[in-house]
């Protein structure tokens, strides 16, 4: 008995561990500790409600090119999802950055089964959401609705049929609804009254407006005010006033919200298995290195300050002696040096993970961003800048629709004080249509065309990021260029430089 547990004890934790696996789909890469099975389920999954959203909302089920698909990262537990948040994560059960060529979702361990999804997948499903309407809507929906949407579309279903149930009810919301803070019908659709009674602790934000983008999707009686009111908004109605003339009076709207929630019965939306099309999902071991690295490569891809990049290259450099000839640890020591500001360590370590695997598309962009740095105080600029555009021009060779070598060719005329050229400018065009989840390159595209005096397309541009609701500084910024675009008929924004973002979209537990 004793030998048995004994033996017990020395094989429990490696039938406990799981490997760190990657799932590649069109729209998706997933990296989870988990099994093979596990990870294929999870990932057709993912497919499949994005084919459902996409039928749902009549959009076209475009294939991005590799490196614009969500990569989502599956950790260990809410605290840890926390802990890479960071600050004010107190309430975060999930979180999304979208960034051109690195939109990241960061989730806790997911169980993926037929039927009923657990309450990581509904996180998870909540942060793609966001990520396909704003990839997929040229004005941004309010806060409200744009959480009531995510809330919507994530609160799914999975049969074994394969079909796809969207607009359940919200059963995670349920004790939010009845228990905190309350918010009411108008403090969701006037923001400037909710900033102002909203108190410290956690409120009904997320379960109110699920339920009222429910009631609204839903309701033969309001049948298209949902519509009414963004484009009321569109057309440059204060949330409040656009509000009021889609959904009329707040009081007798929120006792017709009590009603509905009390409904028996809710309406939901099923697609056969038939509407659903996917394709395949390609799941694979990782080496030894990059199962090692992928904390890493995690912190590095969530963002680092000054001192949590030191602490992340410490990690890389020990990883990276103990797996010298992997691309993928090479890699990410590649862009954990850059981060910390040794550009020459960067390029080396860059060089190393290319040397073994030419195709490593984050050394590409570790070489060109470290070169870039370097040549700002170069000698030879124009040299320079030629040197720090080839790793981009080797990887658009590579991936035609990467939207980072599209962005940097701009960039590089810009970073030399020279007019960009008409194709630079085209480049950013196009950078900015494969991302357009991207608020820094929108504004960058927008504050170039007002330079160059294209005020109407400068404005459609600037219109999405001052109204967007994860916007924070960058849609402030957009906010007081619109003021003094409207001030100053003659105002070019060449004194406004774009300021860095980190938009991040999170969700409550």
């Amino acid at each position: 008995m004793r030998l048995l547990i004994a033996l017990g004890l020395l094989l429990a934790p490696a039938a406990a561990h799981a490997e760190w696996l990657e799932a590649s789909s069109d729209h998706f890469v997933v990296y989870a500790e988990t099994r093979a099975t596990e990870a294929r389920l999870f990932s057709q999954q993912l497919e499949s409600y994005h084919a459902a959203m996409a039928a749902v909302t009549g959009s076209p089920n475009l294939r991005p090119s590799p490196s614009n698909r969500l990569t989502i990262y599956v950790v260990s537990s809410e605290a840890q999802v926390r802990k890479l948040y960071g600050a004010n994560s107190q309430y975060i059960g999930g979180f999304y950055v979208p960034r051109a060529g690195g939109s990241i979702a960061i989730v806790p361990q997911v169980r993926a089964t037929r039927g009923q999804i657990d309450t990581s997948m509904i996180t998870l499903l909540h942060e793609y959401a966001h990520h396909f309407l704003i990839g997929s809507s040229s004005f941004p929906l309010p806060r409200w609705m744009s959480e009531g949407a995510a809330e919507f579309f994530s609160s799914a279903a999975f049969p074994s049929d394969g079909g796809v149930e969207l607009g359940r009810p919200a059963q995670h919301r349920a004790y939010e609804l009845y228990m905190a803070a309350d918010v009411t019908a108008g403090d969701l659709l006037d923001p400037a009254a909710y900033e102002k009674r909203r108190s410290k602790r956690y409120d009904a934000f997320y379960g109110k407006s699920w339920l009222l983008y429910h009631y609204l999707t839903f309701s033969p009686e309001r049948k298209g005010q949902l519509t009414r009111y963004l484009t009321l908004m569109s057309q440059g109605k204060d949330p409040r006033s656009a509000a009021i003339e889609a959904f009329g009076d707040f009081g007798q709207l929120e006792h017709e919200l009590d009603r509905y929630l009390l409904k028996s019965r809710m309406t939901m939306i099923k697609l056969p298995a038939g509407m659903i099309k996917t394709g395949p999902v390609v799941v694979q071991g990782m080496t030894a290195g990059a199962s090692a690295v992928m904390p890493v490569i995690i912190r590095s891809r969530r963002g680092v300050d000054r001192e949590m990049a030191k602490a992340v290259l410490a990690d890389a450099r020990a990883i990276a002696s103990r797996f010298p000839k992997d691309a993928a640890v090479l890699s990410a020591l590649a862009e954990a040096e850059h981060d910390a500001g040794n550009d020459k360590e960067a390029v080396a370590a860059a060089d190393a993970a290319l040397a073994v695997d030419p195709r490593q598309v984050n050394a590409y962009v570790q070489k060109g961003l470290s070169l870039y740095r370097i040549a700002q105080d170069a000698p030879d600029r124009d040299e320079s800048y030629k040197e720090a555009r080839a790793p981009f021009t080797a990887l658009n060779r590579i991936e035609n629709d990467h939207p980072l070598p599209l962005f940097y060719y701009y960039d590089s005329f810009v970073r030399q004080g020279k007019t960009p050229s008409s194709l630079a400018i085209q480049a950013l065009e196009r950078a900015s249509e494969l991302a357009p989840f991207d608020l820094g390159l929108r504004m960058t595209l927008a504050m170039q065309q007002l330079r160059v005096g294209d005020r109407k397309q400068a404005r459609r541009n600037l219109l999405p990021v001052a109204y967007n609701p994860h916007g924070g500084n960058m849609a402030e910024f957009a906010s007081k260029t619109l003021e003094r675009m409207d001030k100053e008929p003659n105002w070019d924004g060449s004194d406004m430089p774009v300021p860095a973002s980190d938009n991040a979209i999170a969700a409550g537990p």
